[in-house]
């Protein structure tokens, strides 16, 4: 036995499907009691519903509504904001469902529930929200038009493909509002004091475990794509901060005077520049990534870029939307290689009273190198010095590991003879200290290394996870020198990626899994492609659609009509003119109609063709005196004379079917 409901009952059980489709997506970022509460709502309201209970008075909702008001207050400690007020209006939207008893309410309900659709793009415009928030348009129409049918209701099919319909009729208008309304620096969807939180980057600090723990995150950091195609693997080194200062466990930048620009540092660069582009994603820091060697200088719309003599780039202002820079890259350089020596001793300091087993390495090394020495070393002893600690890690039993073991108050000295075991800041940061103590001028370079080719787009995505550190030292008359101690031990990350590097998890039998997604021609690694690069075209084109892409885009297309605008403007409006006269002609007909015009149709192919003052009767009566077949003119008069009553009398609704019916054997009598 099959259960039918009610009109009023599906009806309000499609408005409470839209209310929990608009109201989903906030659950992730609501705390979980808002969730709870809204959740309990719904189904209490379904279950009146279900049920033909009554709803409840006000003395139970005032209580309810004020007690969630208070826990708004308790979780966010204030009723303005962002999140405070979403969090209201999601309990608002819930408990009005509870009164809703007349036609004005529903309204109320379907009204703010469109407003709240709306407040899902302050917390995310990606393209799968995108695509959530127009089923859900469609859903919350369909619910809208289902309320105002005063006979009777289509099936849901037909009312939901008639509401994607409306829908689609604004979407002209609003490709042309998004095209060419003037656009405002900054985020569209954002507000003031939360609109830039929870953004992550590399910090301008380093110390153990810092980016072995920001390298577990597969977020993307910024995306680059070469148009003469991208250099290897190897060379993919994106210079973010040079650290300088240790303190005995963290590396942070060197303290610098104001107006100390890299302008003043000696650069020289061999062979032509890689050109590229980066669209880097909001990290609410200063620091920008760029390929090693970029420069002399770089534009960032609507910042102040400053530059340093590291090779840094930084802006006056953290970076709290998707930004997009142009630059020129040199693989092949040298920097300060003319400078003296003593101007380096900066670079040699190290803190007092740590690491003592490791000075003693290094002061031991040094003097195999430069026996009797006491002065800086040559551009061949530094290099060998350098030699010496890398080839020290590839022979000491060093492990790389996502997750070293804690190090005590003389940190290096316990990775270096105890542990064994780190990340690409361990090495980093024991190499530089080496070195140092062997009187040669090093530091810390922290950005990102590699990326994954998208052979879809052409872009390279480089993720948190391929955060990396690797050093410099300075040579007399060779400048400073890129080394990553990470390659003598995990050749693999240098060359590939993070994944090759670390051993691969095999329980719960994903291995097979985790091998097709490691493989760039297997299935899943081109379905994940395809979706990445559509994705990064949501971005370009519809999120990064900034006031300088807008007027870019408005010039090139001005120009673009600029010489044949006039032909172009009148094929446009013949063609527009053509497709309304097809549109009028192909409108559908009523079934009662159709039938009319097609009895029209066949008599004027037999010479009878209707004027165009003349009514169903009197066609009937000029039919009658012009045909000769008395057959045809009873089939005639009877298809006539129903037509008119169907049409223009007080047919019922129950003989409709059947009456349209008898018309369709009467026209085929007379054909």
């Amino acid at each position: 036995m099959s259960l039918r409901l009610t009109r009023d009952k599906s009806d309000t059980l499609l408005l409470l499907t839209a209310a929990l489709m608009v109201l989903a997506p906030h659950f992730e970022h609501l705390p979980l009691w808002i969730g709870i509460v809204v959740c309990a709502t719904l189904l209490w309201r379904a279950a009146i519903t279900w049920r033909g209970r009554r709803m409840p008075p006000l003395w139970v909702l005032l209580p309810v509504s004020l007690a969630a008001m208070a826990g708004v207050y308790r979780s966010f400690h204030t009723l303005l904001g962002r999140d405070a007020g979403v969090a209201m209006l999601a309990l608002l939207l819930a408990f009005k469902l509870l009164e809703m008893r007349a036609k004005r309410d529903l309204f109320v309900v379907i009204f703010l529930s469109f407003f709240v659709l709306l407040t899902n793009f302050l917390y995310s415009q990606t393209m799968p929200t995108a695509l959530w928030m127009g089923a859900t348009l469609i859903v919350l129409l369909t619910a809208q038009q289902s309320f105002q049918y005063t006979g009777a209701v289509p099936p849901l099919a037909q009312r939901l493909r008639k509401a994607a319909g409306t829908a689609l009729l604004a979407a002209p208008l609003a490709l042309l509002m998004f095209v060419g309304f003037p656009r405002i620096q900054g985020p569209l969807w954002g507000l003031p004091g939360d609109a830039h939180s929870g953004h992550t980057g590399i910090s301008d600090s380093m110390a153990p475990g810092t980016l072995s723990s920001l390298a577990q995150s597969d977020a993307v950091a910024f995306r680059a794509r070469f148009p003469g195609g991208a250099p290897a693997q190897g060379r993919l080194y994106w210079r973010s901060i040079v650290l300088g200062d240790y303190d005995g466990r963290t590396w942070t930048r060197v303290p610098r005077k104001r107006g100390l620009q890299r302008l003043e540092v000696n650069i020289a660069t061999r062979g032509r520049p890689l050109h590229h582009e980066i669209t880097m994603e909001p990290t609410n820091t200063r620091w920008l990534a760029a390929l090693e060697l970029s420069g002399p200088a770089l534009s960032l719309p609507g910042h102040r870029v400053r530059d340093s003599d590291e090779l840094e780039f930084f802006t006056s202002d953290p970076v709290t939307e998707r930004v997009r820079y142009e630059a020129d890259a040199w693989t092949d350089f040298s920097v300060q290689a003319a400078e003296q020596p003593q101007r380096m001793a900066r670079w040699t300091e190290l803190p007092a009273g740590y690491n003592p087993r490791t000075l003693a390495l290094a002061r031991s090394w040094r003097q195999s190198l430069a026996p009797g020495a006491d002065g800086p070393l040559t551009a061949r002893q530094s290099a060998g010095a350098a030699l010496r600690a890398l080839q020290h890690f590839h022979d000491g039993g060093y492990a790389y590991t996502l997750q070293p073991p804690l190090l005590g108050r003389d940190a290096v000295d316990d990775f270096l003879f105890g542990s064994k075991a780190g990340f690409c800041e361990h090495y980093a940061g024991a190499f530089v200290v080496l070195l140092r103590a062997m009187g040669v001028p090093a530091r810390v370079v922290t950005g990102y290394q590699g990326g994954e080719l998208n052979p879809v787009d052409g872009y390279l995505t480089i993720r948190q996870s391929d955060a990396h550190a690797w050093a410099e030292y300075w040579a007399a008359g060779a400048g400073w020198r890129r080394v990553d101690p990470t390659a003598a031990v995990a050749p693999e990350r240098i060359a590939h990626n993070l994944a090759r590097a670390l051993p691969q998890a095999t329980g719960f039998g994903l291995a097979p899994l985790l091998n097709l997604q490691n493989d760039p021609n297997s299935w899943l690694s081109q379905i994940r492609f395809r979706y990445a690069a559509l994705n990064n075209a949501w971005n370009q084109w519809v999120l990064d659609y900034n006031p300088d892409r807008q007027r870019g885009f408005l010039e090139e297309l001005s120009s673009a009509f600029a010489n044949w605008r006039g032909a172009l403007g009148a094929a446009l409006v013949c063609a527009l003119l053509a497709v309304l006269r097809w549109l009028r002609r192909r409108r559908p007909l009523a079934p009662l109609d159709g039938l009319y015009e097609r009895f029209c149709r066949q008599q004027a192919r037999h010479g009878y063709a209707r004027r165009p003052d003349e009514g169903p009767l009197g066609y009937a009566a000029r039919l009658r005196t012009m045909h000769a077949s008395p057959d045809k003119h009873a089939a005639m008069e009877k298809f006539l004379t129903l037509y008119g009553a169907l049409k223009y009398g007080a047919a019922g609704s129950e003989s409709r079917s059947a009456s349209l019916t008898t018309l369709k054997t009467l026209l085929t009598l007379c054909r």
